[in-house]
């Protein structure tokens, strides 16, 4: 048994990245928790807005088999007027309380800010000192704002882990469809018809129908 812990910069991003191997984790008997790390600007979203999106995760994590949910209330799209070294202890105390061994980040050079912020409160997080559990850190990408990056080299995803979801593809699905709020219709990258297509492509790289991808950033073998 090991414990996983996702961590997303807005609700969905980690069903977008993570879903498929979050349900396989927890059929396999793991534990796996999710981090989401803003709330929304109340200027921009509502607390009955706010209130519903946390609902859509609940039911979506529920399909995937986490075993608990944490939301904290800092901004968004704003992160990036909030101390890193603040969202970097929220990140660590996660860790800590859930004794984490495998942490699942956005990717770095995502489009999206808050998604940038994340990861790097993400890596000071998860550092390799003192008295820590993290093994693994891996970074997933999410439609709509990793494929948008800028084309250079330090922004680009390239992945270096490959993970087969052909057994658990449909409840990514099911628990996409949770987020009604925020999926979209065909052409438009979050919607259920490019989300397939994109687990389509990252398993025809492996031989399979269905995949996840990911980039491996930290791996200790102690």
């Amino acid at each position: 048994m090991s414990n996983t812990l996702v961590v997303a910069p807005h609700p969905d991003d980690e069903v977008l990245g993570c879903g498929g191997i979050m349900k396989k984790l927890s059929d396999a008997g793991n534990n796996v928790f999710v981090l989401v790390v803003t709330r929304g600007k109340k200027e921009l979203y509502s607390d009955e807005r706010i209130i519903n999106v946390r609902n859509e995760a609940k039911r979506a994590h529920s399909i995937l088999g986490v075993a608990e949910t944490r939301f904290l209330e800092y901004p968004a799209p704003d992160l990036d007027r909030v101390s890193l070294a603040e969202i970097a202890s929220s990140i660590m105390q996660a860790i800590r309380d859930y004794q984490i061994e495998f942490l699942y980040l956005p990717h770095g050079g995502d489009i999206h800010h808050d998604h940038k912020v994340v990861f790097n409160a993400g890596l000071v997080a998860s550092r390799p000192v003192g008295k820590h559990n993290v093994k693994g850190v891996f970074s997933y990408e999410t439609l709509s704002e990793t494929e948008w990056a800028a084309p250079i080299s330090s922004d680009a995803f390239i992945p270096t882990l490959y993970c087969s979801i052909v057994d658990t593809f449909n409840a990514k699905a099911e628990a996409l469809k949770c987020y009604q709020s925020q999926l979209r219709e065909f052409p438009a990258s979050r919607s259920l018809k490019a989300i397939e297509a994109l687990a389509n492509y990252r398993g025809s790289t492996i031989g399979v129908t269905h995949a996840e991808a990911f980039m491996t950033i930290r791996i200790i073998e102690l």
